[in-house]
Order: structure tokens, then sequence, then C-alpha cells
């Protein structure tokens, strides 16, 4: 009888031992915090008792479960917002890829075409549905007129040393055909000075 006691002891504190351990490595994989691992192991240090509260009290989930739902889950929503139009950027609430302005805080999102009325990027320079210009792309003067543009602001700018040159030219030619009236005048002074002198000559005699 005394064997079959010791052995039914020792099968006991062995099976208690195992409790013990179970406990301690089960709350390691569900819980996260340590202080609360310490707390369900020592608890275990009860006889039975101690175990069975914690295996009524424990997370239903592991750690690494818990883990893997919050990666699935961001994944799936990140394909959601992929797939669909994400979120406001002014107020974070969930639009569609075709809203033009928010439900909620009523910001403008996106331009529509002029030509199909479809949603826009700010950035497409072209509507990617029926192939029209945007706004901002046919408001703004193209390649080809801004490169006509610049030959004629050089051809003028060109052509000033040439204006410059006639009116230089112009001025010469006054200057020539005022020359001979000039002479004239000269001419017409110079001869009424003699008569000038023979009259003061004759008043000083007189």
């Amino acid at each position: 009888m005394d064997i079959f006691t010791n052995l039914f002891i020792v099968v006991v504190v062995v099976i208690w031992l195992a409790l013990v351990y179970w406990t301690y490595s089960d709350a390691k994989r569900r819980i996260a915090d340590r202080f609360l691992v310490g707390c369900a192991a020592a608890g275990a240090l009860f006889p039975f008792v101690g175990s069975l509260v914690y295996l009524i009290v424990r997370p239903p989930e592991f750690l690494e479960d818990v883990r893997e739902r919050d990666l699935e889950i961001a994944a799936a929503e990140a394909r959601l917002h992929s797939a669909g139009g994400g979120t406001c950027s002014h107020c974070d609430e969930p639009i569609e890829k075709d809203f033009l302005r928010c439900p909620s805080c009523l910001r403008k999102l996106r331009e529509p075409c002029n030509s199909c009325s479809k949603p826009l990027e700010p950035e497409w320079r072209i509507c990617p549905y029926c192939e029209s210009e945007t706004a901002a792309v046919a408001g703004a003067p193209s390649g080809a007129a801004a490169r006509r543009k610049r030959p004629a602001a050089a051809g003028s700018k060109r052509q000033t040393p040439a204006g410059g040159a006639a009116r230089k030219a112009s001025n010469k030619r006054s200057n020539d055909e005022s020359r001979p009236a000039r002479r004239a005048e000269n001419d017409a002074i110079s001869e009424t000075s003699p008569a000038d002198d023979s009259v003061s000559d004759s008043v000083q005699t007189d």
C-alpha cells in the first residue's frame, strides 16, 4: 500500500508541475504583458485550482493569430483603398474614385472633363476617357505658339537697329537739304554788310 500511495503522490505532483508549466507557456503565447503572465503562473501554483481558473479567464486567441488578423485587415484596407477612392485628404472619410466633391466636408476633390464629364485628377493633362485636353492644358499656350512668339519677339528686336539707321539717314538727308538755304542766307547777309558800312561812313563825314 505504501508503494501505491507514494506512486500516486508522485503522479499528482508531476501532473501539478505539468499544469504549472502549461499555464505559464500558454499564458506567454496569449498575453503580451509579462506581469500578467507571471500572475497566471503564480496562480497555477495552487494545485489544480489555479490552472482551472486560468483556463476559464484566459484570452481566446494567440498573439500570433492576432498579428496575422491585423495584417490581413491592413492588407484588405489597402486593397480597398486602391480599388476605390480611398479617404478624403481633409476629413479622412471614405470616398469613391469617381467623387467630384467629398460628401462629408464638401471639399472639391476633382474637376470634371469638359467633354465627357468624367472625374479628372489634378495632375492629368489629358482625359483618359475621351482623349480631350484638360482645362489647364487648354488654357495654357501650346509649344508651337510659344515658339512662334519667340521668333517674332527676336525679329522685333533685330529690326530696332535698322529703324535707328533709317532715322539717321533721314536726319542726314534733311541736313543736306537745309545747307543751300543756309548758304543763301549767309550770302545775303554778306551783301548787305558793305552797304551798311558805306552809310555809316557818310554819316560820319557829315
